[in-house]
């Protein structure tokens, strides 16, 4: 989608963060900079929560997901527990009348992710996946490359996540328990940039190298788009990759420089590999406050549903989530 969101910073939107890890503070840090209303932390437990609070300087630690939910001045609910929480966390939080960011991968499967999008449709509630890169500046940008049409016909799009993690099979990335492996933790990020260009895929294919613990160490997919376009990603939790992406059209090519997901420069060349637009602008913080503005954005505006990334298409890029993974011979406990 080529709408473009905006930083901003809060009106009277408040905030409250649900788990305590490294991606709740770095989204917390993020709101806090450019002056969002943080108001409340919920963790498992008080000693969890009473420690992040003070890190950030809030006023309301909650030992319990429940009481953090329960809070009246809390308008919207980050989630950043681990990916098999994910549903349980939101539904909890719509139950309670607030709106939802929950962090990528948005669910475990499709299925859930069906089942929370439907819970917000029926509470008239703002529900949205935190893939943060598709908020982010430099994406609004290639958007409007690509609507200039100066890059003619767009046939192939190509995304890298590898990175080289923990390798210990008890660890939270491992742990098929935990909704592991490098697909649901970073192929997430190519999967959706792959549908962010060139839509639904209608045919999946997928190859992947697994772990002792059955999730996936590496996993690389082609799909085939709904416009006859061609997809490649590559994902990896124990090699580093160069972390780059690739749309190639019939007049020219963007190419997103390392890591692209984050904010990047993004090159426009023509089809004689000339040099003809770059956009390399940073941004303050590591801009997860985009996803944030734009979520306010639709609270205070009174609607539901985001152009930059729908609740439709968070259900379907889990459903191709759930395909790669069948492919690939990977099953999570209680499936």
């Amino acid at each position: 989608m080529s709408a473009e969101p905006f930083p901003r910073s809060a009106g009277s939107v408040g905030w409250g963060i649900l788990a305590t890890g490294g991606v709740a503070r770095s989204f917390t840090r993020d709101l806090l900079l450019h002056g969002h209303r943080v108001l409340a932390v919920g963790s498992r437990t008080a000693e969890s929560a009473t420690s992040f609070a003070s890190e950030f300087g809030l006023s309301r630690a909650y030992g319990s997901y429940e009481e953090l939910v329960a809070d009246p001045e809390i308008d919207v609910v980050y989630v950043a527990t681990p990916h098999n929480f994910h549903a349980a966390n939101a539904e909890l939080a719509l139950e309670h009348g607030k709106h939802v960011l929950v962090e990528k991968a948005f669910t475990l499967t499709g299925d859930q992710a069906q089942r929370v999008t439907e819970l917000a449709r029926r509470k008239n509630l703002v529900v949205l996946e935190a893939m943060w890169t598709r908020f982010l500046p430099h994406m609004a940008h290639v958007h409007r490359l690509i609507d200039s049409g100066r890059l003619g016909e767009v046939r192939s799009v190509h995304a890298e996540h590898a990175q080289r993690l923990p390798q210990n099979d008890d660890h939270r990335l491992n742990n098929p328990h935990l909704g592991g492996g490098a697909l649901l933790d970073l192929g997430v990020y190519p999967v959706s940039f792959a549908w962010d260009i060139l839509g639904r895929p209608t045919d999946v294919q997928a190859r992947a190298v697994l772990r002792t613990s059955g999730v996936d160490a590496s996993v690389a997919t082609v799909f085939q788009h709904e416009n006859g376009g061609l997809s490649t990603t590559y994902s990896s939790s124990q090699t580093r990759g160069s972390n780059t992406a690739s749309i190639l059209g019939t007049e020219g090519r963007i190419e997103i420089a390392a890591t692209w997901y984050c904010p990047a420069r993004v090159t426009l060349f023509d089809h004689t590999d000339s040099v003809i637009d770059v956009f390399d602008e940073p941004v303050s913080g590591r801009g997860m406050q985009y996803q944030a503005a734009e979520l306010e954005r639709l609270v205070t505006e009174g609607q539901t549903v985001s152009p930059l990334i729908t609740p439709e298409e968070s259900v379907g890029i889990m459903r191709t989530l759930d395909t790669v993974r069948a492919a690939i011979g990977l099953r999570y406990p209680g499936e």
